[in-house]
């Protein structure tokens, strides 16, 4: 697996960092493309990053917002990835983008995962990627041990999977591997001496028992202790 690990003084720095490299690759994606997604992680990890991308300028009216994944619970709880966005990404300058929802509150979660793909289909591929990471190495809800994770990594694999895993206390939805792989540009962002050790230790290791091996190759790492 090949991809450029870059190594920050701090987290404060790593956010800055990072927020201005996602800004740069979606104001040169939009030079080409008249819309543009932007798929980002949940989670406590990027929360610093979105404060400081939601203030760059950019045309934000022509960037589509999409997670990774999504636990399927309302958006108004304190579990839910979308909340976060809309907390902490979708606002100031960057309240002018579209929100593509991973959520829907008349459906399961199994109903749901094909009534969203059908939103999701027509805007790929991904322009610009963030992905994180669990000491476990899943990436998005690509959990190891999950009950659908070899379809969601096969080559065939839909859009969108309902996804459970022992560890998960809720259901979920998650891009699968080659809409994740698919995207244009690629960044995994990872804090602390476990998540890089995760990280060094998937080397080698099959997708099903490390599934950020299937999405991180041409990817940028960006990690701080």
């Amino acid at each position: 697996m090949s991809y450029e690990f870059l190594d920050y003084a701090d987290r404060d720095m790593l956010a800055m960092d990072l927020a201005n490299q996602l800004a740069g690759d979606l104001r040169s994606a939009l030079r080409h493309e008249e819309r543009v997604v932007l798929a980002v992680p949940g989670g406590t990890s990027p929360g610093p990053m979105f404060d400081d991308l939601c203030a760059v300028d950019l045309d934000w009216a022509r960037v589509d917002v999409l997670l990774t994944d999504e636990r399927w619970v309302p958006n108004d709880h304190d579990r839910s990835n979308t909340r976060l966005l809309r907390e902490r990404l979708l606002v100031d300058k960057a309240a002018k983008a579209r929100l593509l929802p991973l959520y829907a509150d008349d459906m399961d979660c199994d109903a749901g995962a094909a009534s969203l793909a059908n939103t999701i289909r027509d805007e790929l591929p991904i322009g610009v990627l963030l992905l994180g990471m669990g000491a476990d190495r899943h990436t998005a809800s690509l959990f190891p041990g999950a009950d659908r994770l070899a379809e969601g990594l096969s080559p065939r694999a839909p859009i969108l999977l309902p996804m459970r895993a022992p560890d998960a206390p809720e259901p979920r939805v998650t891009l699968t591997a080659p809409v994740l792989n698919g995207a244009l540009r690629k960044h995994l962002l990872i804090m602390g001496d476990d998540k890089r050790a995760a990280l060094e230790s998937a080397r080698g290791m099959k997708p099903e028992d490390a599934p950020i091996n299937a999405v991180i190759s041409g990817a940028k790492v960006h990690w701080a202790a």
